[in-house]
C-alpha cells in the first residue's frame, strides 16, 4: 500500500492529483490519502480527510512507501518507521502555502537515504516506480534508513520549541555529518 498524508492544516490538490494519476496506471497497487481540507474527490485514491493518531501510525506501518507534503511531523513520523519517503514539498508561487519553507525543509531532508524529493508529477511517479522496483518490502532495515540520533533529536527539538529559526539552518551540520 502506498500511503500519502498531506496534513491537516491546508488541502494540496496538485500532489493528490499527481498520485491519483499515477494510481490510475497501477491499479494492482492499493494508495490510501490523508487528504486534509480538501473538496476535490479522485477516482483512484482512498481518501480520509483526517485520522486520528492511531490510524495514522496504522497507516504508516502497513505502507511500503510514504508520499508526502514537507512537513516535519509527516517526515519524522515516516524515518522513525523506516519508510521510504518521497516529498512534494507546497510551493509558495503556486498559492500552496505562505512561503517557501517545505521546499526549504525538502532540500535538508533529500540528504537523508530513504528520502526523495520531487517537484511535479512527473517526477513523482518516477520515484515512486523506483521505490517500489526496489523491492516487493521497500522498508528499509532500521540501520541505515533511520536518521541519525543527533538528526532526530534536533528535529524534535525544533518542533517542539519556540525558537523561530528556520530548521534547514539548523539542520544543515548535522544532516552533512
Amino acid at each position: 500500500m502506498i500511503f500519502a498524508t498531506v496534513g491537516t492544516q491546508l488541502p494540496f490538490d496538485r500532489l493528490l492529483l499527481a498520485l491519483d494519476t499515477w494510481a490510475a496506471m497501477h491499479r494492482d497497487v492499493p494508495v490510501l490519502a490523508q487528504t486534509g481540507a480538501s473538496d476535490t474527490t479522485y477516482a483512484h485514491l482512498t481518501c480520509q480527510n483526517f485520522m486520528d493518531q492511531r490510524r495514522y501510525a496504522d497507516c504508516v506501518a502497513e505502507a511500503r512507501v510514504i508520499v508526502s507534503h514537507a512537513g516535519m511531523g509527516s517526515i519524522l513520523t515516516a524515518i522513525e518507521a523506516g519508510k521510504p519517503v518521497i516529498l512534494m514539498p507546497r510551493r509558495a508561487d503556486l498559492g500552496e502555502h505562505r512561503n517557501d519553507h517545505q521546499r526549504d525543509t525538502a532540500a535538508e531532508m533529500a540528504a537523508l537515504s530513504n528520502v526523495t524529493v520531487v517537484e511535479d508529477s512527473t517526477a513523482l511517479c518516477q520515484a515512486l516506480n523506483a521505490a517500489l522496483a526496489r523491492g516487493k518490502d521497500a522498508k528499509l532495515a532500521a540501520s541505515s534508513a533511520v536518521a541519525p540520533t543527533p538528526l532526530l533529536e534536533a528535529l524534535r527539538a525544533f518542533i517542539w520549541s519556540e525558537e523561530v529559526t528556520p530548521a534547514p539552518r539548523r539542520l544543515g551540520p548535522l544532516l552533512r555529518a
